[in-house]
């Protein structure tokens, strides 16, 4: 699809420099003047024409970022401290803030010989502003220096730090010569990073957002996997077991009309069906509540919603089918009476001992309201948890005074989940007005209209708009991009980097293959190698900077984008690494010349691998081998590296049960099998079932 290249950039060794007192300095933004508290300032004052302000080009739209215009908010940067750090690695710390706010921001230069003239910033709306020792040690190890802030929505605090490093750069190493800047952000940090490079130019020099999510994602991508929980929940199991390796390969067997019904749909809005082999975390039953995060968000912004969902026509809530009807069976509005408060030391009401609970709320959220003794004065809204065995309501904190001082026995207290039910469905009425979100089309007639009624707000753009710092997804980047999206990731669907490298080639259309590539991993999810059967991807994302920056520097061209295909939402990738592209080496691994085994117990099984790299791309550098699918790996040797390799090992099973043998593997771009960074990790998986 787009042209490959090789090679990556990577740092200089030295040694660290004397230390430095420590100082608090103010800077405005463009450099202009420098007013030292206490201590020497960054540079000499000179007189020069105020910078002018940082503004949108189009009115209520983002502000355009330069570094020749000051942040109306961000110009004032104040230097907190100095440091020489010798962990993780030694480097030269300075922290700062941003006078007249809470934005904090840490800057980690490393020793000046093993500066490559660049830097890396991670960005996230939570993340704070101390960056990991990984990090720092990635950042130092591949010739840049760190920039962090103490993450805030947008980009602006970000880009205004960044301006500001350059110049403690240019001081710290003493030249004023190009320093390249790379932004990169996960998640909610996609969004800023994308916003960063459509509505800033001369800051950054690229950009590696990462698992990215459409601007339609929230709250849609967690409402979909509570309404596949819902329906779907008793059956997850079934699922998971068809799409793991050596599984029947169909999700559907076994599953009534309406569970096929809903399977499809959320599939088709992205849902990758192989994520379900992790179906604890898909449905998010570890934490019932979490995937309804965003419920208050919607009660706030559509608040007649769930009365329109219970009483109107077209909501699933009044729809007269199988689906409807499983609907308002698993509808709640329960009273119970107060039979006891219970009281903590302060004499504060703490729980209440209530006379029934519901028989089984499920994993919906309930709402609790309470009522004087008549049943109908209400008292208030309360937030708490219910304990349904022993039944007790126990406060949460943040509840109003007036309602816990008027709890008292008797006092009625109403549980219903109208609200969390009807929210199951909400992406049926959020059909997407902006065109291209094809996992809606589901609900449109042959015109092309929604077929449900819909909402009078799009809260996706609206959310994405603000934790962005309001970016409009145009594909319009001002410098060179690399996105890294994982094929598992049931948070950010992968369809949604398909979607944004769509919006880069209209908007840039010969110039996109020079200005962006898009990488699918396999065997990787939102999180990390948390669970059983995916890999880290950090070494996919620190691959990708030192890529990137070759890219940028010596305009050396990275691996070409992954090919795929899409079908009902879902990303589709050929089986081989020369035919797929990328970056990721791709593991065949057999069993008896498939990926599932019977033997009997005592009996040898013979594993056998293909591992390759795609062109270009690097060598296979590792192989682990976890033969019980248990999670605990060991190293096995195949000789040096090479792009193509060729495994085998015998293994024998004692105990009766079903194993997820694993082959776990690594590349890496030079075929450093010690390099600490910039592995690219991918497994294999065969399922050995003893008898």
């Amino acid at each position: 699809m787009r042209s490959t290249g090789t090679a990556a950039a990577a740092g200089e060794h030295g040694s660290p420099r004397p230390s430095r007192p420590s100082r608090r300095t103010v800077l405005r933004a463009a450099g202009v003047a420098a007013v030292a508290l206490g201590a020497s300032s960054v540079g000499s004052p000179k007189a020069s024409a105020a910078p002018s302000t940082c503004s949108a080009p189009q009115p209520g739209g983002p502000i355009w970022v330069t570094p020749d215009c000051a942040d109306p908010l961000y110009n004032r940067p104040v230097i907190d401290s100095e440091q020489d750090v010798t962990s993780p690695v030694p480097h030269h710390r300075v922290s700062g803030h941003f006078e007249g706010t809470d934005a904090r921001f840490t800057f980690y230069f490393p020793p000046k010989a093993r500066w490559g003239r660049r830097f890396f910033q991670l960005v996230y709306p939570l993340q704070t502003e101390n960056a990991t020792d990984d990090d720092i040690a990635f950042a130092v190890d591949s010739g840049a220096y760190r920039v962090q802030t103490n993450g805030r929505t947008g980009y602006r605090v970000d880009a205004a730090a960044a301006t500001f490093s350059k110049k403690v750069a240019a001081r710290y190493y003493g030249s004023p010569r190009r320093i390249h800047g790379y932004i990169y952000g996960g998640s909610g940090g996609s969004f800023q990073t994308i916003s960063a490079m459509e509505n800033t130019t001369g800051i950054w020099d690229g950009a590696v957002p990462f698992i990215p999510g459409a601007p339609t994602a929230v709250p849609n991508t967690f409402f979909v996997r509570a309404f596949a929980r819902l329906v779907l929940g008793p059956k997850a199991p079934g699922i998971a077991d068809a799409m793991r390796p050596g599984g029947s390969g169909d999700p559907y067997q076994g599953l009534s009309d309406v569970e096929r019904s809903v399977l499809l749909e959320v599939t088709r809005m992205g849902v990758p069906l192989r994520g379900w082999a992790n179906h604890s975390y898909l449905l998010g039953l570890d934490d019932p509540q979490g995937l309804l995060g965003f419920a208050g968000v919607v009660r706030s912004m559509d608040p007649a919603y769930a009365d329109d969902f219970w009483e109107k026509p077209g909501y699933l809530g009044t729809e007269a089918s199988p689906l409807g009807d499983l609907i308002r069976a698993a509808r709640i509005d329960h009273r119970a009476t107060v039979t006891k408060v219970n009281r903590d030391a302060q004499n504060r009401p703490a729980s209440l001992d209530l006379d029934a609970v519901p028989a089984d709320p499920g994993n919906l959220s309930l709402d609790f309201t309470a009522y004087q003794q008549d049943g109908t004065t209400e008292i208030g809204t309360l937030t708490g948890t219910l304990d349904e065995a022993a039944k007790v309501f126990t406060l949460g904190a943040g509840n109003p005074p007036e309602a816990v001082n008027a709890l008292a026995e008797g006092v009625t207290l109403r549980m219903d989940n109208r609200w969390s039910l009807a929210l199951v469905t909400y992406h049926r009425h959020q059909v997407p007005t902006r065109p291209g979100f094809y996992a809606w089309d589901q609900f449109r007639d042959a015109h092309g209209r929604p077929v449900p009624p819909q909402r009078g707000i799009q809260i996706g753009p609206r959310i994405s708009a603000n934790v962005s710092g309001g970016g409009t997804f145009t594909g319009r980047i001002t410098g060179r991009m690399l996105m890294v999206a994982n094929l598992l990731d049931v948070d950010a669907y992968p369809w949604h980097a398909d979607w944004y490298g769509t919006q880069v080639e209209q908007a840039l259309g010969a110039r996109c293959d020079a200005m962006f590539r898009v990488w699918f991993n396999d065997n990787a999810d939102h999180i990390g190698a948390h669970l059983p059967g995916l890999v880290d991807y950090a070494g996919i994302l620190q691959h990708a900077l030192r890529d990137l920056s070759a890219w940028v520097e010596r305009d050396v061209a990275p691996s070409a984008s992954t090919r795929y295909d899409v079908a009902d939402s879902q990303i589709r990738v050929p089986a081989t690494a020369e035919r797929r592209r990328g970056i990721q080496p791709v593991v065949d691994l057999t069993a008896g010349g498939g990926t599932r085994i019977e033997v009997t117990a005592g009996e040898p099984v013979t594993f056998r691998a293909l591992i390759q790299a795609p062109p270009g791309a690097g060598q296979v550098v590792s192989t682990e081998w976890d033969f019980t699918g248990g999670g605990t790996f060991t190293p096995r040797p195949f000789g040096p590296p090479r792009e193509s390799v060729r495994v085998s090992t015998t293994h024998t099973y004692a105990t009766p049960g079903t194993y997820m043998a694993t082959l776990r593997v690594a590349a890496h771009r030079d075929g450093d099998p010690d390099a600490p960074f910039a592995k690219v990790r991918n497994l294999g998986q065969v399922r050995v079932v003893v008898r």
